[in-house]
């Protein structure tokens, strides 16, 4: 399986060329950069064989077989549909788009050509993620009551730029990482929030997005998830806490790239902790891909799961700037 980065960024550098290369017979061929010094730079440094700035030339490569797209979010759009008209299969980063209707578009033409397209949430692949899911699954904690996620981190100096200053860029906390919690929520609870209440803050940190928001989600089931995302907390920690009618599960530190945290649960027979394999979460979501592509199962999480958790991204922001309740509107998904 040969791929192409659409996209020289860190998280391809990082995490997702290693991932691709853990897979077997899997290469890349090209990387795409907006800058021609910068792309050569890349392909250089990891051993890719081609670099361009031209989309079109690059998916003119009838040896790639699927696209991983990183680039910044107003342009997964354009590149995800020019991908998918040239027949490549796609992983596209979240969100996958800037609009609901887009990111609708995107996964509507792609079953209709025949590819396969996901989206690259990477938490519901952590071995701890799979754990928690595995003890609301067996019942362990009854019926869900009530969720609460804490996300709220210090965004990295590298890593601010866009997303604390370019709303046309998709920058702000909402569709960095509300998104992302939005996700793990309907992973968990295998249901989508149906209204959320918001409020939104900035801290100077940036200028024109948010940087701090809080939410409410109701869900079909009646169980209630508090959210709480945030690039200013150098010291809060993260985590994840399901509340249910026979149990409660606690989980620290699982809100990341790394197979890192602790789980405890809690029931009436006591308190104890839950081991979890330690597995790198993007060679499980490439592995995924990989066997989807070959028509084994599917991807870890797929284009309907990308739409819905930007609905819910979305519902959150509309919520946070008019102060009203806001139904989410999934696009018919």
């Amino acid at each position: 399986m040969r791929w192409a980065l659409i996209g020289a960024s860190r998280i391809a550098s990082s995490y997702m060329i290693d991932a691709i290369r853990a897979q077997d017979g899997a290469g890349i061929q090209s990387v795409l950069s907006s800058s021609s010094e910068r792309g050569a730079a890349f392909a250089r440094e990891h051993d890719i064989p081609e670099s361009f700035t031209d989309l079109d030339a690059q998916l003119a490569d009838d040896t790639v077989d699927a696209v991983y797209i990183s680039t910044t979010n107003e342009k997964h759009y354009p590149q995800a549909l020019a991908a998918i008209e040239a027949g490549k299969h796609v992983l596209c980063e979240k969100p996958l788009a800037m609009t609901l209707d887009d990111a609708a578009r995107m996964v509507r033409l792609a079953a209709e050509k025949g590819v396969v397209f996901a989206t690259n949430h990477h938490l519901r692949n952590a071995g701890s993620h799979l754990a928690i899911r595995g003890l609301i699954e067996d019942g362990r904690i009854g019926e869900v009551l009530s969720a609460r996620v804490f996300h709220a981190v210090n965004l990295p100096e590298h890593l601010r730029g866009w997303r604390i200053n370019d709303a046309a860029a998709g920058g702000g906390v909402i569709p960095d990482i509300t998104v992302h919690d939005a996700d793990t929520v309907r992973f968990h609870l295998g249901e989508d929030p149906i209204e959320v209440v918001a409020k939104a803050g900035t801290s100077g940190m940036g200028q024109g997005v948010e940087d701090s928001v809080m939410s409410v989600w109701s869900m079909p089931s009646g169980a209630m998830v508090q959210a709480h995302e945030s690039f200013t907390h150098q010291f809060a920690g993260t985590g994840i806490e399901i509340h249910g009618s026979k149990g409660s599960v606690f989980a620290r530190n699982v809100m990341t790239q790394e197979p890192v945290g602790q789980i405890r649960i809690v029931t009436a027979e006591g308190e104890r902790n839950v081991p979890f394999d330690g597995h790198n979460l993007y060679h499980r979501s490439l592995g995924l891909f990989t066997g989807a592509v070959a028509g084994n199962g599917r991807p870890s999480a797929d284009g309907v799961d990308g739409v819905k958790s930007l609905a819910v991204a979305l519902a959150v922001r509309e919520a946070a700037q008019s102060g009203k309740a806001v139904r989410v509107d999934y696009g018919g998904f």
